[in-house]
């Protein structure tokens, strides 16, 4: 088959391509449960990014070279003589997680914190190919009419974002203000979650010209720049009482002490992007019962609560496609702010 494989860790502007297309075996099965999957469609994340920097170097325990990808849909090619819930010709889209199923963890439906687990296109080979080996857990047979090339962001970028989004749900009564920090691949999913799950109003900062017309064009209730100002920007239109949860998903280029200031008494914040530190003063966490919450992905059960979600047509991501060929081409896109929505690799 042919893989997008990475060779080795480096600036993504270097000249030299981060990713080589070559031929490689076919995965095959090797236990009962197994399932091959024929991709689809892979989304570009920056994670990916993050990996091509050299990131996760020690963290992930796949060994160079080897294929990315983590968010990944397709169809059933092949399944061991165990499996039951899915077969040949199935559209599925692919949970992340390889878990163990019997950890405390999994038992309790965190597959993500899974004692054994191994993170598809970081701990093993992704989908940033023809096929994909999984396991008959990963799979989530997708509805008829939905195609699985569409539904490939939603295994990352869209179960970060639900994860995230439906942690704050509690928070958000009607009149509070969420503030999405980041209007791009994730941001514009959230978006659309939180106008489907709760009555909270929605505003957006954005560094992006582009992107804040985008959350203007979707509706958003207040659109800032993402600037010293914003934070007096955006308690005048709260007047004075900030808001309730700012969701991040930018994460870097000083977007973590942007974020910590929008929020109000007893706001909370949700890390979902990440890259730069934090800094609080843990007076003001006393004093004015702030939080902080980081966010891992999601579980099976919220992907398949979000498949319903799209399906339904509550949420859709914006998808811009490229070739399996031009890996490296979305990869520079991504990092130069060219992509807005998510990049999508189709075999």
């Amino acid at each position: 088959m042919r893989a997008a494989r990475l060779h080795r860790y480096g600036p993504v502007e270097d000249q030299s391509p981060a990713l080589v297309l070559e031929e490689v075996p076919d995965p095959r099965l090797q236990a009962p449960d197994d399932v091959i999957v024929r991709v689809a469609g892979a989304g570009v994340c920056r994670t990916d990014l993050h990996v091509l920097e050299g990131m996760f170097r020690g963290v992930m325990r796949a060994q160079l070279p080897y294929i990315p990808g983590h968010e990944n849909a397709g169809w059933v090619e092949e399944v061991g003589p165990a499996v039951r819930s899915v077969r040949r010709g199935d559209p599925v889209l692919v949970y992340p997680m390889v878990s163990d199923g019997v950890c405390f963890a999994c038992r309790q439906g965190q597959e993500m914190h899974c004692e054994n687990g191994a993170f598809v296109g970081l701990d093993r080979d992704g989908g940033f190919a023809e096929y994909l080996l999984v396991k008959e857990r990963n799979c989530i047979r997708l509805p008829e009419g939905f195609p699985p090339q569409d539904a490939a962001p939603l295994a990352d970028a869209g179960l970060a974002a639900y994860h995230a989004v439906k942690r704050a749900i509690p928070l958000l009564e009607p009149g509070t203000v969420a503030v999405l920090l980041g209007f791009g691949g994730l941001g514009h999913l959230a978006y659309q979650m939180l106008r489907a799950l709760s009555c909270a109003r929605v505003a957006v900062v954005d560094r992006s010209e582009e992107a804040r017309n985008w959350a203007r064009e979707m509706g958003a209730d207040a659109v800032f720049p993402a600037e010293s100002e914003s934070a007096a920007q955006v308690m005048e239109w709260t007047q004075g009482r900030g808001a309730r949860v700012v969701l991040d998903f930018v994460g870097e280029g000083g977007a973590p002490q942007l974020g910590w200031s929008l929020l109000g008494r007893r706001g909370t914040y949700f890390v979902v992007g990440y890259g730069d530190p934090l800094t609080v003063p843990t007076m003001e966490l006393v004093a004015t019962e702030k939080a902080i919450v980081g966010n891992l992905v999601g579980t099976y059960t919220e992907l398949v609560e979000l498949v319903h979600l799209a399906a339904q047509g509550a949420v859709r991501a914006r998808i811009v496609r490229y070739p399996l060929e031009e890996a490296n081409r979305a990869l520079t896109d991504l990092h130069r702010g060219r992509v807005h929505g998510r990049a999508v690799l189709i075999p």
